[in-house]
């Protein structure tokens, strides 16, 4: 079976600027798609681009199901590109010409981005409700952490233990997902880790001591993380680049949402039932999340054209047909480079992606500050109940709900800007988002901190004032969150992959770290100079987007990984 595309055609798929065309010149590709945007299909981290480069082929739709591999190959995109390794040797570039990538066919019935939309909304919100499930198991605990702490005769910083090992856990786990996913599809990595989730869930609830506990957690933490590293790619998979607006912002919006949720249904469980029923519901949402991702199938579109390049293979007996992926598979000490050691240098070596990240921690860590800042108003100030004191944070998921109709309106803004420029937007037209976020979240750390007793003494509704802090502070981190990742996977689309690993574990490591001292920080400075503290750090950061957007270009034309 030979490949009948012309040069011309062949041209465009190099290029990728702008869509492919049939020997006819019409476009194959829908209108829904977008070849200038990164692809977060492409198994960056199991695949050798230093000699195979990069390749559409996982998203790209030919007549013929096929590209030319010499033809296909194009350099990892940032400004200093070079030709790929294989293309370099006169050799090896020869052999490359009778070698046939696998592609997309045109209404691909195999093809995720081409099943119902019904179906596709359906695995969209499996996604986000395993994100929501996962999150919500890291703060479940806060609600009853007066009876762990007298069951164990352990301290309030031990205590929080309980909440930062299993957000380490989240923050370590994607670096074994994330490459393993690649090899071996996303299907199992959804389904084996959430299983072995539910059964450590049992430990925590059985547990004697503390340290079965704290040690249980962790684990918890390291497989529960597998839905966190996989439910934005498996909405990529299935999602066109051009339509997944409202389905991103749902996972933006699910891994804050989730932990707002522990401290409201735990408040109730731990105070009607006791802390080990807070785990044992929690055990019942992860069971109930295992047996939805059994409905998942395989999404992963290497994973799906590796396996039809092998039917292939077997049915006409040509061993030329082939996948990039298995092309150029990357050794070992490549994964570990890519997933280990990369994303500590382009922290230390790209200065846009560590203030994104280390903006992206600030409020993830603000977050799981808030679960301990809170009672210091509510239970000991207000004397709230622990019911009572959890439905407090509703007011964050009111906020999270407004920023979920603001941003399909910020990524129109987007596609706007791209279509005036032609089609090809730049990475800082993604920060806009940024732009508008920024300012609540200092706004909801001054309402909270000088709202609260004893500048505003308890009585009647004075509650009203810190609780509303939660507001705009929920609409601030989603719209912060969805706007500085969609500008590192732009700034970064050859090395998406080590990017992305760099700010989850900074994101993690900060969410781990607040619990251990915001408490004593709130009781030694006061709720008022506490909560400021954190608004003038906030206030710190609002010059990044800003300056980001005026001179983000010339410091990427500086850079040797990211985007020109």
């Amino acid at each position: 079976m030979t490949s009948t595309n012309s040069p011309s055609e062949t041209a465009t798929i190099v290029d990728g600027t702008h869509p492919y065309r049939d020997n006819d010149a019409e476009p194959v590709e829908p209108p829904t798609h977008d070849p200038a945007q990164p692809d977060l299909s492409f198994p960056f981290a199991t695949t050798n681009t230093q000699q195979g480069g990069f390749t559409d082929e996982y998203r790209t739709t030919t007549k013929t199901g096929f590209v030319p591999a010499d033809l296909a190959l194009r350099p990892i995109p940032t400004h200093v590109s070079q030709v790929p390794g294989a293309l370099k040797d006169p050799e090896k570039a020869a052999a490359l010409k009778d070698m046939k990538l696998v592609t997309w066919l045109p209404n691909d019935p195999e093809d995720p981005r081409n099943w119902s939309k019904a179906y596709r909304w359906y695995l969209t919100g499996i996604c986000a409700f395993s994100v929501v499930g996962v999150a919500f198991a890291s703060a479940v605990v806060t609600g009853d952490f007066e009876d762990i702490e007298k069951e164990f005769h352990i301290g309030e910083v031990v205590t929080a233990l309980s909440v930062s090992l299993m957000v380490c856990g989240f923050g370590i786990g994607p670096l074994a997902w994330s490459p393993l996913s690649e090899l071996i599809g996303r299907r199992w990595i959804w389904i084996i880790p959430s299983f072995i989730y539910v059964i450590f869930n049992i430990p925590c609830a059985l547990a004697k001591n503390v340290e079965t506990l704290m040690i249980c957690r962790f684990i918890c933490g390291l497989f529960a993380s597998a839905p966190l590293t996989l439910a934005g790619g498996t909405i990529s998979d299935i999602w066109d680049n051009n339509e997944r607006g409202f389905a991103i912002a749902l996972f933006a919006a699910a891994p804050y949402g989730g932990p707002v949720l522990g401290p409201i249904i735990g408040g109730f469980v731990g105070e009607k039932k006791g802390w080990r029923w807070m785990i044992w519901i929690n055990m019942i949402l992860a069971a109930l999340v295992a047996v939805l991702t059994l409905t998942i199938p395989e999404t992963f579109a290497p994973a799906l054209l590796k396996k039809r390049a092998a039917r292939l293979r077997k049915e006409t007996g040509n061993p030329n047909i082939t996948t990039e992926q298995e092309l150029f598979k990357a050794s070992l000490s490549d994964v570990i480079v890519e997933t280990l050691i990369r994303p500590f240098q382009m922290l230390a070596t790209e200065p846009i992606l560590l203030l994104m990240s280390l903006y992206i921690a600030l409020i993830y860590g603000l977050l799981y500050a808030f679960f301990f800042a809170y009672p210091v108003v509510f239970l000991e100030a207000y004397h709230f109940s622990d019911g009572l004191f959890g439905t407090t944070f509703c007011s964050v998921l009111i906020g999270l709900g407004l920023a979920l109709f603001v941003t399909p309106l910020i990524e129109k803004n987007y596609q706007k800007r791209a279509a005036a420029k032609g089609g090809r937007a730049d990475p800082e037209d993604r920060l806009v988002g940024m732009m508008i976020g920024c300012w609540f979240v200092p706004i909801s750390m001054f309402i909270f901190g000088w709202t609260s007793p004893p500048y505003v003494q308890p009585g009647g509704g004075n509650w009203v004032g810190p609780a509303s802090s939660g507001i705009p502070f929920g609409f601030g981190m989603v719209i912060i969150y969805f706007s500085a990742n969609a500008y590192i996977i732009d700034a970064f689309p050859g090395y998406v992959a080590s990017a992305l690993a760099a700010k989850t574990v900074i994101r993690s490591g900060s969410g781990a770290a607040m619990p251990l001292f915001i408490e004593a920080m709130y009781h030694n400075l006061g709720n008022g100079w506490a909560a400021s503290t954190w608004a003038f750090i906030s206030i710190a950061m609002i010059p990044i987007p800003f300056l980001f957007y005026r001179y983000g270009k010339a410091i990427r034309a500086k850079s040797k990984r990211a985007v020109a």
